[in-house]
């Protein structure tokens, strides 16, 4: 009797993915990006600080992204409102599906987003974290090249 091959399961050790400070009271842990997932998916660790901004609304036109809240709590942009989510909650802004988040609480809250198919967001979270740690502000030009570039398309809300 033949077994499938055990070669096709992989482990990424904690060290191989680190926390990355994002700027601006944010961190990120790309734990497993689409390079890894051979595209399937991409999985990422998000931190925010206390009245920390994350992401204003906004949607993406070729892939899903999903929120699952691991600590403190979230306020998510879903279905037209910003709406507290907290631990266990779950949400999936499906493609074309307006979301955002961001911590207005008083206590670091953490997320995990996973991204279906698993596209190169880990590129657009290194271009977002060191536009916040160079402290530049980049042109409104600048901006819409970089979202164009990622499939994020800003709402306003």
């Amino acid at each position: 009797m033949s077994h499938p091959d055990p070669a096709l399961v992989d482990v990424r050790p904690l060290a191989d993915h680190p926390l990355a400070d994002a700027g601006e009271g944010r961190a990120l842990r790309m734990v497993a990006p689409g390079a890894v997932t051979a595209g399937r998916f991409g999985l990422v660790e998000y931190r925010l600080g206390p009245r920390t901004p994350g992401a204003a609304p906004h949607y993406h036109r070729t892939f899903s992204e999903s929120f699952y809240v691991l600590s403190g709590e979230l306020t998510l942009f879903v279905d037209g409102a910003w709406r507290v989510c907290r631990p266990g909650d779950f949400a999936i802004a499906h493609e074309q599906g307006v979301h955002g988040f961001r911590n207005d609480g008083d206590e670091p809250a953490s997320m995990l987003i996973l991204f279906t198919p698993g596209i190169a967001r880990e590129t657009f979270f290194a271009e977002m974290a060191e536009i916040a740690r160079s402290g530049r502000t980049p042109t409104t030009e600048e901006m819409a090249a970089l979202y164009a570039r990622h499939d994020q398309v800003m709402v306003d809300a």
